[in-house]
């Protein structure tokens, strides 16, 4: 969206009435239109990228490569193959944005006696499957692999609660922190279905 000279309140409305401009290349839509023989909206691109990037498997596979440059897309010749992935693509936005209706079907709560829900000392008991914030209160039913997630060298329920040490956490930012343990805990059920699909993108490639 145009963002030049507008306050934030002006951008959201522009975000309603006015037309998107994509910063993906014209001549790479085009190509994609033309090898899938089918009109590719610029969404669907990001969609299908975003899936990509968050596969294990392609993580693993180009992980020196992509400690020294920027990561490079492989693009499927297989139309059905591409809105698939850019449907997990979009699943994992809507979830990382936390708008997703799905997070909200959780087992994670916030539990525990007290008054302030103060954040004192950050520790995850792995066989309570508990994240405690101070002696008596905590966030129940935390997987060890959402409290082990890490994005971009974060440890990101560790790092969350952290940046809020040392005073009361609100109702609005309890149901937050849920949120994220939902989100996390449905990313990494949608990276196994991703890389379930991934082995088949590397089989035949649109050359860009």
């Amino acid at each position: 969206y145009n963002s030049e000279n507008k306050t934030q309140g002006e951008l959201l409305i522009s975000a309603q009435q006015e037309p998107k401009t994509s910063n993906i290349k014209r001549e790479i839509i085009d190509l994609l239109s033309s090898s899938y023989k089918n009109s590719v909206p610029p969404e669907e691109i990001f969609y299908y990228i975003y899936a990509v990037l968050y596969s294990n498997t392609y993580r693993q596979k180009y992980l020196e490569f992509l400690k020294i440059d920027f990561p490079r897309v492989p693009f499927t010749k297989n139309y059905e193959l591409f809105k698939k992935l850019s449907r997990f693509g979009k699943e994992l936005v809507d979830i990382h944005l936390l708008q997703s209706p799905s997070l909200d079907k959780t087992s994670a709560k916030f539990e525990g006696e007290g008054e302030l829900s103060s954040v004192k000392k950050i520790i995850y008991n792995q066989k309570e499957k508990r994240v405690y914030i101070n002696e008596n209160q905590f966030f129940a039913n935390v997987e060890p692999e959402v409290w082990n997630y890490f994005i971009g060298g974060y440890q990101v329920l560790n790092k969350w609660l952290k940046d809020r040490k040392g005073r009361s956490l609100t109702d609005e930012e309890i149901k937050t922190y849920i949120k994220i343990i939902s989100a996390l805990s449905q990313t990494i059920l949608t990276q196994k279905e991703i890389d379930k699909l991934y082995r088949e993108v590397e089989e035949d490639l649109i050359m860009l």
